[in-house]
């Protein structure tokens, strides 16, 4: 029985595929294909626009898939949430769908656009915002470029971003943010139902978050005579609690624990001393909560 995953396809790709190899499951792809093989000779996966993304998985052509939470509510379909995978693009946070309109123009709130033209790739969630307001708009289903449709091909647009820079470059003004988004792994019920197909998608989710969690860490150890182990713990931040294990001389235990990167350079320092010794620092691949 082989796990049918839905990898998306565009500005997520690469970002995904690298998540995945420091999960430890290589996703081998072919410019000209959409199928691609994995190293695992039970998973294989299919690049698909993250718009269609949850179409795909809730009629079973595909047993899970990578997508934003964006998409799964602009498809109104019936898909299963299994985890939170907080990355993006460029970054490892959160986008946010926001109404913004020219620098230059007087719309200062929503209400302010009623009988204006909205430009979205959005429709649906961005019909439902007005309609909970009850502003009468007209959305407008824009193919992409949507940041230069104002103001002369529409009053307003609802755009993802993620650092704003090309609002700012295209002189837009935000009005509000309207939903933020983040990649969620979803599945159907039918797969979620079946206990093989659901224990091979919750454990890709425990090895995902892992891969996620190991982020712009680094894991050091040390050691130290038992005198200064007070004084080095101190200065260690952990997740929990340094592990603390006892060497072959008695007078030694050496310490073991997993810091933020950006740390390292001004902490390792002040560790040496306080009269630490033989400091490791190494890479992590993943940190399984």
């Amino acid at each position: 029985m082989k796990l049918r995953i839905g990898i998306p396809k565009g500005s997520l790709q690469e970002a995904t595929l690298q998540l995945f190899a420091r999960a430890g499951l290589n996703v081998y792809t072919n410019g000209r294909s959409y199928s691609a093989s994995t190293a695992d000779p039970d998973v294989e996966c299919m690049l698909i626009r993250a718009q269609e993304m949850a179409r795909y998985v809730e009629h079973g052509a595909l047993d899970a898939g990578l997508t934003g939470l964006d998409w799964v509510l602009e498809s109104g379909l019936d898909v299963v949430k299994v985890s939170d995978l907080i990355y993006a693009k460029q970054s490892m946070g959160k986008v946010k769908w926001v109404l913004a309109v020219p620098e230059d123009s007087p719309f200062q709130k929503p209400d302010d656009l009623k009988g204006k033209i909205v430009a979205t790739e959005l429709v649906s969630f961005t019909k439902s915002y007005f309609a909970q307001r009850n502003v009468d708009v007209c959305v407008e289903f824009s193919w992409g470029a949507t940041e230069v449709k104002p103001p002369l091909l529409a009053d307003a647009i609802v755009e993802v971003t993620e650092t704003g820079g090309s609002l700012r470059a295209n002189h837009l003004r935000v009005l509000e943010t309207i939903l933020e988004s983040n990649t969620q792994l979803i599945t159907n019920r039918v797969a979620w139902d079946d206990p093989q197909r659901r224990l091979k998608i919750e454990n890709l989710a425990v090895m995902l978050a892992g891969a996620m969690a190991a982020q712009g860490r680094v894991g050091l150890m040390l050691n130290v005579r038992k005198p200064d182990l007070s004084a080095v713990l101190g200065l260690l931040p952990a997740l929990k609690n340094p592990t603390v294990a006892p060497l072959a001389d008695g007078e030694w235990v050496a310490v073991n624990t997993v810091i933020e990167e950006n740390t390292a350079w001004t902490l390792i320092p002040r560790l040496k001393q306080a009269n630490a010794q033989g400091i490791v620092e190494y890479p992590l691949n993943k940190v399984v909560m």
